[in-house]
């Protein structure tokens, strides 16, 4: 054999080995190969410990059980999801590297951050899990018990009744922004860095009003330390049964509060974006995990993800115009 031959046997071995390796790549993300072949990965933009982090852990087991492959929970907390949103951006759209996103990360960033490392087109959603309503708390000392007792208060003392949240420009933040509007009043914000110092100043008397997740506020008000007024969404809390939604309250367009979803890469195979959302309809219908949800002040929700997307689009408007009214930026 001439020597001539062996460049060209190693160019057509170098050529199949190419085009096996390029079929893997595609199968893998084909709709006609079994997804998933390997390990599930959720990047979690926050912290561990939190809502969005309990929640998803959650949904996370059952389908790792519904798909006979680990779905890990990976935390890459940092400049309010920001970090974490910009790694999945990233990430090959086969369906391997999903985020677990809020209306922070989703509907609020976009508009409040005048500079993103990523694009917020480079997501597609997926599904929705849950539901995560805020409640109306207040100092014991405030003489308010119901919202529109808190309304008259509010328009008695313009500027002077205070409402506290974790940071300006945050969905509690904007929550008591959309009370606001919808109630006509005049209340002085207070941000603080973080939920916690808010939640502290409020039990302690030194503000007068937040809004804050139904997981951080229901042990204090059963304890006494704070009292409820009304939960920001549409239906009663399960976590809190005796309090009434703001409509039932008499106080009408202020629903408001957080949610928490899956999305993947943009390009994402249409098959696999709907296998994962069914599989989290069916995880979070389960009794046991809707159980352990509501226990987290949560209310469960499976959607499709041209149901979610309608939702995103939504809040984002929505609350696109209170941070441009309010001139806020977190930039």
């Amino acid at each position: 054999m001439r020597s001539f031959h062996i460049p060209s046997l190693r160019r057509r071995a170098a050529l199949i080995a190419l085009a096996a390796g390029a079929w893997v790549a595609t199968a893998q993300a084909q709709p006609g190969v079994a997804w998933p072949a390997r390990p599930v990965t959720i990047i979690l933009p926050f912290a561990p410990g939190g809502g969005t982090d309990v929640g998803t852990r959650l949904v996370a087991l059952r389908l790792s059980q519904l798909w006979s492959q680990p779905v890990l929970v990976d935390n890459r907390p940092g400049a309010a999801g920001n970090v974490g949103l910009d790694l999945v951006s990233r990430a090959r759209p086969d369906g391997y590297t999903l985020v677990a996103g809020n209306v922070g990360t989703q509907s609020i960033n976009p508009t409040l951050y005048k500079k993103l490392s990523y694009n917020p087109a480079a997501f597609v959603p997926v599904s929705l899990m849950a539901e995560l309503p805020f409640a109306l708390v207040v100092t014991p000392g405030l003489p308010a018990r119901t919202p529109k007792e808190l309304v008259a208060l509010a328009k008695a003392q313009p500027g002077k009744l205070s409402f506290a949240s974790s940071g300006s420009g945050g969905s509690p933040h904007l929550s008591a922004e959309i009370f606001k509007i919808a109630t006509g009043t005049d209340m002085l914000h207070v941000p603080y860095k973080g939920g916690g110092a808010a939640m502290t100043d409020l039990m302690a008397g030194n503000v007068d009003v937040l809004f804050a997740s139904i997981l951080e506020t229901a042990g204090h008000v059963k304890a006494g330390k704070l009292r409820a007024l009304a939960v920001t969404s549409k239906v009663r809390s399960p976590a809190m049964p005796d309090v009434p939604t703001l409509a039932e309250a008499g106080i009408a367009g202020a629903e408001s509060g957080s949610w928490v979803g899956l999305l993947a890469p943009a390009g994402t195979p249409k098959e696999i974006v709907d296998k994962i959302a069914a599989g989290v309809k069916e995880v979070v219908a389960m009794p046991a995990v809707r159980e352990q949800l509501v226990a987290q002040g949560a209310i469960p929700v499976g959607s499709t993800p041209a149901q979610f997307a309608e939702l995103i689009a939504t809040d984002r408007k929505r609350y696109a115009k209170i941070i441009l009214d309010n001139k806020l930026s977190a930039d």
